[in-house]
């Protein structure tokens, strides 16, 4: 049991772990850099440290600083929230190593599933469906690459097996760019993700980028939340989530959710995850786990009225979870719109003071954010500023909200990608819901060549 939390984080999510913290009774230590020191969750936090300058990697990056913090706190558990240090192992074995409490998973369980090619093996043993193609990285043989991509057959995608964030790979359409994609891929995965490992799989040309949410304690509690429909991306980065999928078969997606269960009790997962695939032609194919709390979460939230981040805090601290699966039941329709400081036409990053911050409400109506009204939002990180988030009995309902939120939500003295929302609510395909991945990307170069 531990009493006081160390959040290795900023922005947005540092407000929601504090929140959550708050709620269980825990106090709170957070983090910050020298450009973060006047942010909302600092001066909330019952103990703020400075570590360092505005650079990520010389503060949130920075495993030696954080745990000294921790240490000079009196901090006995470190949430790294998302992104940054929430999924290196490395990472959650220092923290233990310090004999505090990393809030997620077993480190063994991050090293797994952050190797694709391991995390896919993992996932074939437990019944999970994936992408076709073999469990094991590729060697350096041209032609037994070759008959494997023949096997498989074009278009394949070569993928870097630690990589992520849509980095690290490339799609291959004929044998002629077999060669030069794989070494330009292990090129990419040996400089960006320190591992040159890549591996082979069906490149599927109009999916749908569908998640399970899971959370999984030490008691033998393993339980599925749900689903989230995230297809709407621009380069591989979501933009707009909702819960549940629209238009796919509730039957299907309990399936799959029971072998996401099945996979986590195999691997002795505990705390929060989600598991990423690609569905077409009414299947799903794993690709990937995030072992931590993901950005849409909200949207779960709302659809379950289960709070995730609260329950991860809980079950790091040795508690059961207190609901079983046939409590879980998903309520309306839930979408969550990322609100970016960003041009929303040429999506360049904005950096500035917030001169003019008024934040939506009404009934139905979340809105996740660390901003404020003279908040500063620098330019060394994630344009990431806010999650407005909708619910409603129905899918319409929802969107009609969300609708009336993003007309209430004002920013000056930086740009945001409101009016990109706004216009995304007038697409027909977005409001019949189903699109794939790619449609976000084709539907604004349609409106680009318009003009």
């Amino acid at each position: 049991m531990f009493d006081k939390v160390l959040i290795a984080n900023r922005g947005e999510i540092a407000l929601r772990v504090q929140r959550a913290c708050r709620a269980l009774g825990l106090k709170t230590v957070v983090i910050h850099s020298d450009i973060d020191r006047d942010a909302r969750y600092v001066a909330l936090a019952d103990q703020a440290l400075c570590i360092g300058p505005a650079p990520a990697s010389k503060t949130y990056l920075n495993a030696a600083a954080i745990l000294l913090a921790a240490e000079v706190s009196g901090a006995q558990a470190i949430h790294p929230g998302y992104g940054f240090l929430s999924e290196s192992a490395e990472f959650a074995d220092k923290v233990a190593q310090a004999g505090l409490t990393f809030i997620g998973p077993p480190a063994d369980c991050i090293r797994t599933m952050g190797d694709k090619v391991a995390a896919k093996r993992a996932m074939r043993e437990a019944g999970v469906p994936c992408v076709p193609g073999p469990d094991g990285a590729l060697p350096e043989d041209l032609a037994y690459v070759q008959t494997v991509a023949r096997e498989i057959g074009y278009p394949v995608i070569i993928k870097a097996a630690g990589g992520g964030g849509g980095r690290g790979m490339r799609v291959v359409r004929s044998e002629n760019e077999l060669e030069g994609s794989l070494a330009l891929t292990r090129a990419e995965a040996s400089q960006a993700f320190k591992n040159a490992a890549v591996y082979i799989e069906k490149f599927l040309e109009k999916p749908r980028h569908i998640e399970i949410q899971v959370l999984c304690d030490q008691h033998g509690n393993y339980l599925w939340l749900g689903d989230r429909d995230c297809s709407l991306q621009r380069r591989n980065q979501k933009v707009v989530e909702e819960a549940p999928a629209p238009g796919i078969d509730r039957a299907l997606v309990g399936q799959v959710g029971r072998s996401c269960v099945e996979a986590c009790r195999r691997i002795g997962y505990r705390g929060a995850g989600t598991f990423e695939f690609l569905y077409e032609d009414r299947a799903f194919f794993f690709i990937e786990m995030n072992t931590r709390v993901q950005v849409e979460h909200p949207v779960t939230e709302m659809t379950t009225g289960v709070d995730i981040v609260k329950e991860q805090i809980r079950i790091a601290r040795g508690e059961p979870l207190l609901m079983s699966q046939a409590d879980i039941a998903c309520v309306g329709h839930a979408v969550e719109f990322r609100i970016n400081a960003e041009d929303p036409t040429t999506f360049m990053p904005s950096s500035g003071t917030a001169t003019r911050w008024d934040v939506p409400g009404g009934i139905g109506i979340r809105f996740d954010s660390h901003m404020a009204q003279g908040a500063i939002v620098p330019r060394h990180y994630d344009s990431l500023i806010g999650k407005l988030i909708a619910h409603g009995e129905t899918r319409d309902e929802a969107l009609a909200r969300a609708r009336v939120a993003l007309s209430e939500l004002r920013a000056e003295g930086i740009k945001t990608n409101v009016p990109l929302h706004q216009a995304i609510l007038d697409d027909r395909a977005f409001h019949q819901g189903g699109y794939d991945i790619h449609h976000l990307e084709h539907w604004m170069t349609a409106r680009t060549v318009a003009k």
